[in-house]
């Protein structure tokens, strides 16, 4: 247990009680005595008018009697009012106690049944794991096994399944990735957003094969929602792999219409359509080249680590240098990995090290680029990654590129 925690608790109750306390124990401000006095007065005073009158024949005996009478009965009314105050007073000064002795108690055991205490010593451990106050990888994949832990006891939790599966796919374990997709999938029945989930996790962990189940999944989600962006992509991306790139062209097209006009995503739809073998020649009415007569694009990147930076790395850290698209979808266009035992070092990004056929670098005009050390050798960026960046390189242009590893992520 904290006691600092229970001692800040303790001044919040006192604090509470300052305030609600007082009112039901201070005395009203009513003096009875001072009211008896004052009324005893004036039924004197009223009684030496009835009698005033009496001897002058404004009223009669009977009238003197009456009015005697009632002048009596207000008085023994108005002279009682000292035992009410009183009463009242009591009354009000027992809910102090209930609520002095009620409170904590119930405060108190609320806490000890549904409270957690012994979380509160945890903040020291979290600080110390993560200083800058993001999790680090190994607090990440604790937390994900944690889910994994619940999902056993709780095996009908869809959207439990659901999130599982995104966090599989975040840390690039696909196969557990798609195993809970899968179980999503066996719960919530025929949802497109679930099948292309589940049909993704399924592509990576088939090292991107859309063959197959995925393909299934894709075009049945497509049969439920035609105009389904993400099925529309996935669709063109398992043509491609089929050999079929004018089935991948009029489903790119169909996503292309969905975008914006004038978007850079569509844009980039565009030039990824033009990419595609055939389409370039279709759209400008000419006649097809030979692909060898074609020049290909390529980029030479020259990587190095600023000095300042050198200890923060180890020599058998993963450097990732890769292209990117300058916005829209951030897949890299091509992609080397080295280690930063080679740096200072010289690549080539070129069509043969895109990730994706239809995602390559001859398709773009201008790429960013980027050359990053990954401490748990990830393509995903985690914090503490050391990167460098070139910013709207042309293709073709410059013959090579620097980039500097100059910052912290």
């Amino acid at each position: 247990m904290n006691l600092v925690f229970f001692l800040i608790a303790g001044v919040f109750m006192l604090a509470a009680f300052a305030f609600v306390l007082p009112p039901l124990w201070r005395a009203r401000e009513l003096q009875p005595s001072d009211l008896d006095h004052r009324n005893i007065e004036i039924a004197r005073s009223r009684l030496a008018e009835l009698k005033s009158n009496l001897r002058a024949g404004g009223i009669t005996r009977a009238q003197f009697d009456e009015q005697a009478a009632e002048l009596e009965l207000a008085l023994s009314d108005d002279l009682s009012i000292e035992s009410r105050v009183k009463a009242a007073h009591g009354r009000g000064r027992w809910m102090a106690y209930v609520v002095a002795l009620a409170v904590p108690l119930l405060a108190g055991s609320l806490y000890f049944s549904l409270g957690r205490f012994d979380v509160v010593g945890h903040g020291e451990e979290l600080a110390k794991a993560a200083p800058d106050g993001m999790p680090t990888a190994a607090d990440i994949e604790k937390m994900v096994a944690g889910l994994a832990e619940k999902m056993k006891a709780n095996p009908d939790n869809a959207e439990g399944w659901l999130m599982l599966g995104k966090s599989y796919k975040y840390l690039e374990q696909y196969p557990k990735a798609a195993d809970a997709f899968a179980n999503a999938y066996r719960l919530l029945g025929d949802k497109p957003e679930v099948m292309l989930l589940y049909a993704d996790a399924l592509a990576f962990a088939a090292d991107k094969n859309l063959a197959g189940k995925p393909s299934e999944l894709i075009f049945k989600a497509l049969e439920l929602e035609p105009e389904n962006p993400n099925g529309l992509w996935l669709a063109g991306l398992s043509k491609v792999q089929q050999g079929d790139p004018k089935a991948a062209a009029v489903l790119w097209r169909k996503l292309e219409s969905l975008l914006p006009e004038g978007s850079e995503p569509r844009k980039e739809m565009q030039n990824i359509i033009a990419g595609l073998p055939g389409q370039a020649q279709a759209a400008a009415g000419e006649p097809k080249t030979p692909p060898a007569t074609v020049p290909a694009k390529s980029i030479t990147v020259e990587v190095g680590l600023a000095p300042e930076l050198r200890s923060s790395a180890s020599p058998d850290d993963t450097v990732f240098i890769y292209a990117q698209a300058p916005s829209g979808p951030k897949m890299p266009l091509a992609i080397v990995r080295k280690q930063v035992s080679d740096l200072p070092l010289k690549v080539t990004l070129d069509d043969s090290t895109a990730m994706m056929p239809a995602m390559k670098l001859s398709n773009f005009g201008e790429v960013k680029l980027l050359a990053r050390i990954s401490k748990s050798g990830q393509a995903v960026a985690q914090p503490g990654d050391l990167i460098g960046t070139v910013e709207n390189a042309a293709m073709p242009g410059r013959s090579e590129y620097k980039i500097l590893i100059n910052q912290q992520m």
